[in-house]
């Protein structure tokens, strides 16, 4: 895959990550955002996806390979209004499944605010710890 270059229809709709369906069973994810690793498919899995809910207006600005094993994503969002770059990196294991996942959003206030808004979302559930929330 290479970049999608200055499409004007880059779009969450249109994008789905390749590697959100081929997770291994023991996949990792780390982010600036994230206190700690997570650990397992279905956890990485939710986190991904209900991240992408909060994403608003998406853009796609590169997809690619790097590397034998790695893959990159760049992209720019906001995130409650606040505008938000984003670099997601996975490393692919022999398998070719995605081993491990690290997504690191800036500025700074929007990292805090991403980790805010998800610590609110999971209160009260195993996920909470992950992210600030009024217990953190």
């Amino acid at each position: 895959m290479t970049s999608t270059g200055s499409d004007p229809d880059r779009k969450r709709t249109r994008y789905y990550p390749w590697w959100l369906d081929n997770l291994a069973d023991d996949v990792t994810g780390e982010g600036a955002a994230i206190q700690g690793v997570l650990h397992g498919a279905e956890t990485v899995r939710r986190v991904v996806l209900d991240a992408r809910e909060v994403y608003e207006n998406q853009e796609i600005h590169l997809t690619a390979d790097y590397g034998d094993h790695g893959f990159i994503e760049e992209y720019t969002c906001q995130i409650r209004g606040e505008p938000t770059s984003v670099v997601a990196t996975v490393t692919r294991n022999a398998a070719g499944k995605a081993q491990h996942l690290v997504v690191n959003h800036r500025p700074r206030s929007s990292v805090l605010l991403f980790a805010r808004v998800m610590g609110k979302k999971y209160a009260g559930t195993p996920l909470a710890k992950y992210f600030i929330t009024d217990e953190s």
